[in-house]
């Protein structure tokens, strides 16, 4: 028979078990350029899928797809400043506001493949690196994925660096216009839902704008025939930042989850795409998309324009301090002299 001591240890047990949870919760507006259909856009709703189930769904996301709030290049000072929470598109579309976000996210040729860049992320101190540029501007870096090298599209040949003369294409902003710019192409800065009308009428020959799985989402390939398998030019890493006062009042496990969901999110998206790239290149074949694989001494070419534009670009402390913090890791593991 219980006494009275029993009876109210066990009273006491039974209100603790009996009581509502008031775990913190997280709700997070987050923005993408990618479309649903494509395949970017697919594992972006795996990642919300991911972290909501991680954080047993005290992690609650509104995700918009397809810049539908705002243009893509406008989603990190709508995170900024409130309309939205998070910007996953990329850190390049802001070199406006600072040349060195160029260096968050594509060296344009300088990683051989994604598993060297997120290296340089996780075993080159590349978080703390990214955060004392971002929290300059009141953003948290929480996470990168990388699809891979990716193919231009054009509706004309593009066998070599000759074939960029006065060739008119849609580039992302940022360094990538001074290196085409620099090989005789006149590129065109626009946003990603404005590609496909701009190609289909003619204001443009091409489009730097994702890898081929991507470029096929996109529908590019219905009107331009020609690209380049596999790619060389651009490797640009996507990345989910969030406004740093959201950031800085979650709770740790929260934190944790979303940087470790951002880090499977990297994996699956590297794998799949490159995956996804292997068999589409042969569909694509076979469907007569004419693909052109470059020479060593057309890559050449490419690469002396990027290391030049690399140095030129680099105009403030900010960013010659993150150039500087990825050549450095480059040498280190011998990928770079």
């Amino acid at each position: 028979m219980l006494n009275l001591k029993g009876l109210t240890l066990a009273a006491s047990a039974f209100a603790l078990a009996a009581a509502p949870s008031f775990a913190q919760t997280t709700n997070l507006r987050i923005q993408t350029h990618f479309s649903q259909e494509t395949l970017s856009g697919q594992m972006a709703g795996e990642f919300i899928e991911d972290i909501t189930a991680m954080s047993n769904g005290e992690i609650q996301v509104e995700m918009f797809y397809a810049g539908s709030v705002v243009k893509a290049a406008e989603t990190f000072d709508a995170a900024a400043t409130g309309i939205l929470d998070c910007d996953m598109t990329g850190g390049a579309y802001q070199t406006g506001k600072n040349p060195a976000f160029q260096f968050t996210g594509d060296l344009n040729g300088g990683y051989a493949n994604p598993y060297q860049q997120m290296s340089w992320l996780l075993h080159g101190d590349g978080y703390t690196a990214l955060n004392e540029l971002y929290n300059q501007y009141d953003m948290e870096f929480v996470g990168w994925w990388i699809p891979g090298p990716e193919s231009l599209s054009s509706t004309s040949p593009i066998r070599g660096v000759e074939d960029f003369k006065n060739w008119k294409f849609r580039s992302p902003p940022g360094i990538i216009t001074m290196i085409f710019e620099n090989l005789g192409a006149s590129p065109i800065v626009m946003d990603f839902n404005e590609i496909f009308t701009a190609l289909e009428t003619g204001i443009i020959d091409g489009a730097d704008a994702a890898n081929l799985t991507n470029n096929i989402g996109l529908g590019l390939y219905d009107i331009a025939k020609h690209t380049n398998y596999p790619g060389f030019h651009s490797m640009p890493a996507d990345h989910l930042a969030c406004r740093k006062d959201i950031w800085d009042a979650m709770p740790d496990h929260h934190k944790a989850i979303m940087k470790i969901g951002m880090q499977a999110l990297a994996l699956r998206n590297t794998t799949i795409n490159e995956v996804k790239n292997a068999e589409n290149s042969v569909i694509l074949a076979e469907q007569g998309l004419n693909m052109y694989e470059w020479s060593p001494e057309e890559l050449g070419k490419y690469r002396s324009a990027v290391q030049a534009a690399w140095v030129e670009f680099a105009t403030t402390p900010e960013a010659e301090s993150l150039l500087n913090s990825h050549l450095d890791f480059l040498r280190g593991i011998g990928a770079m002299e």
